[in-house]
C-alpha cells in the first residue's frame, strides 16, 4: 500500500492497553521480600503515558500519523515462542499471574498488553516495510528486548521486535534487516532470536554487566550460518556522549551499512541517559536525537529510509519522555522542539568527552570486528 497524498511520513503507534499492563509492587527488585517495603515497579507506565502526554502538549503528535492497531494474533507469537511458554502465560493471566522467567513479573491483564505491545511492533513495521508509512515509532509497553522465545525477562513477557520481524519476513514484506539496540541493558533477546540468522544482523550498544550478567560479551558474533551477524559493544560504565558517538562513527553505523538491509528497526531504550535509575551512562536528550538522525540518514542513504524504532526501556518518569520527544521530533522532521532544562548542564558534566580508556576499547573491537569480516 503506497503512502496516501499528503500523509505524514512519520507513524506513531500507540494503545491505551499497553500502560495497564501491571508487574506488581516490586521496586526495582525481581520479587518481594521480608525487608522490602513494597514500592511500585520501575517498569511503571509512568514514562509511556508522559511520552505520549508530551507529544500531545507540544502538538508534536498531531504531525504524526496515529494509528492504534490490534493486538498480535497467537499465530504471530508462534513464530518466535514456545506453545509451552504462550500456554504458561495464558494460564497465569488467568489465575493470579507470575513471572515469565527472570524478573519478568505480571498479573491478571497483563497478557493482553503484552499482545497489544507486540501488535504495536508488528502494525509500524509492516507499515514501513510495505512503503506506507517513511518510518514510525511504536510505544511498546510492555518491552520485549529481553523475552527470549521460552521464557520472559527482564521485564519483557514478549519479544515485540523478533515477532514483527519474524511475521514481516514470512510474508515477504522485508528480507534483511538491522536490529540496533541501544537500550543501557543488552539486548539478548534479539540476539537469541537470530543468532544463527545470516539474513537479520543484530547489534547493541550497551553497559557492560549489566542485564542479562551471561550475555552480551564482544566475541558473541553469531553462530553457524549466522557467524559474523551480531554485534555487541558492551561499554564500560559512566559513558557519555563522545563515547557513544565515537562507537556509533568508528563501528556501529559502519558495520549495518556493510550488512546493506532493507529496514532498521532500533530497539529505543532511554536508559542511557543520565537520569535514569537503573543505567550508569550519561547521555542527554539531544544525544538521543543525534543517535536518531545518524540512523535515519543511514536508512535514507541505504534502504529507501526504511526505519522503525521500537519503544523499550528507559526508567526515569521525568527524563525519558524528553529524550523520546527528541527522538520523535527527528523522524516527523519537525520544527516543534521540547526544551530539556537540563540538557546542556548534563553535556557540561566531567567525563563526556571520549576518554583514553573508551577509545581503546572501542578502537579494538573495530580492528577486531572488521578483520574477521574481511
Amino acid at each position: 500500500m503506497a503512502r496516501r497524498p499528503g500523509a505524514p511520513a512519520a507513524g506513531f503507534f500507540w494503545h491505551e492497553r499497553c500502560f495497564w499492563h501491571d508487574p506488581g509492587a516490586i521496586g526495582v527488585f525481581s520479587a518481594p521480600g521480608a525487608y522490602l517495603q513494597p514500592l511500585p515497579a520501575s517498569e511503571s507506565p509512568a514514562s509511556k503515558r508522559r511520552l505520549k502526554n508530551l507529544l500531545e502538549v507540544s502538538g508534536l503528535i498531531d504531525e504524526l500519523e496515529v494509528r492504534k492497531p490490534p493486538p498480535a494474533s497467537r499465530r504471530d507469537l508462534e513464530r518466535f515462542h514456545t506453545v509451552r511458554y504462550l500456554d504458561a502465560l495464558e494460564a497465569g493471566d488467568r489465575g493470579r499471574g507470575g513471572d515469565g522467567g527472570d524478573c519478568a513479573p505480571y498479573t491478571p491483564g497483563s497478557l493482553a498488553a503484552a499482545r497489544h505491545s507486540a501488535g504495536l511492533a508488528i502494525a509500524a513495521l509492516e507499515a514501513v516495510a510495505t512503503g506506507e508509512l517513511a518510518n514510525a515509532y511504536a510505544l511498546c509497553r510492555p518491552p520485549g528486548h529481553h523475552a527470549e522465545a521460552d521464557r520472559g525477562r527482564g521485564f519483557c513477557l514478549l519479544g515485540n521486535i523478533p515477532v514483527a520481524v519474524m511475521r514481516a519476513r514470512v510474508l515477504g514484506q522485508v528480507g534483511r534487516v538491522a536490529i540496533l539496540d541501544w537500550d543501557v541493558h543488552h539486548g539478548n533477546g534479539q540476539q537469541a532470536a537470530f543468532y544463527d540468522d545470516p539474513e537479520v544482523f543484530t547489534v547493541s550498544i550497551h553497559q557492560a554487566g549489566n542485564y542479562p550478567l551471561d550475555t552480551g560479551a564482544f566475541d558473541e558474533q553469531g553462530e553457524g550460518a549466522g557467524e559474523g551477524a551480531n554485534l555487541n559493544l558492551p561499554l564500560p560504565p559512566g559513558c557519555g556522549i563522545g563515547a557513544y558517538d565515537y562507537a556509533m562513527t568508528e563501528l556501529v553505523l559502519p558495520a549495518i551499512e556493510a550488512f546493506a538491509p532493507e529496514l532498521i528497526v532500533v530497539a529505543c531504550g532511554y536508559d542511557a541517559c543520565a537520569k535514569d535509575p537503573l543505567g550508569k551512562m550519561l547521555l542527554n536528550s539531544a544525544a538521543f536525537a543525534a543517535m536518531t538522525a545518524r540512523v535515519k540518514a543511514l536508512a535514507e542513504r541505504i534502504c529507501l529510509g526504511r526505519l522503525v524504532l521500537v519503544h523499550e526501556g528507559g526508567y526515569s518518569e521525568g527524563y525519558a519522555p524528553l529524550c523520546g520527544h527528541a527522538a520523535i521530533q527527528v523522524l516527523a522532521e519537525s520544527r516543534i522542539e521540547v526544551p530539556d532544562p537540563q540538557n546542556d548542564e548534563i553535556a557540561a558534566w566531567a567525563y563526556q568527552d571520549l576518554q583514553p580508556h573508551q577509545r581503546l576499547l572501542i578502537d579494538g573491537w573495530r580492528d577486531g570486528y572488521m578483520r574477521t569480516r574481511a
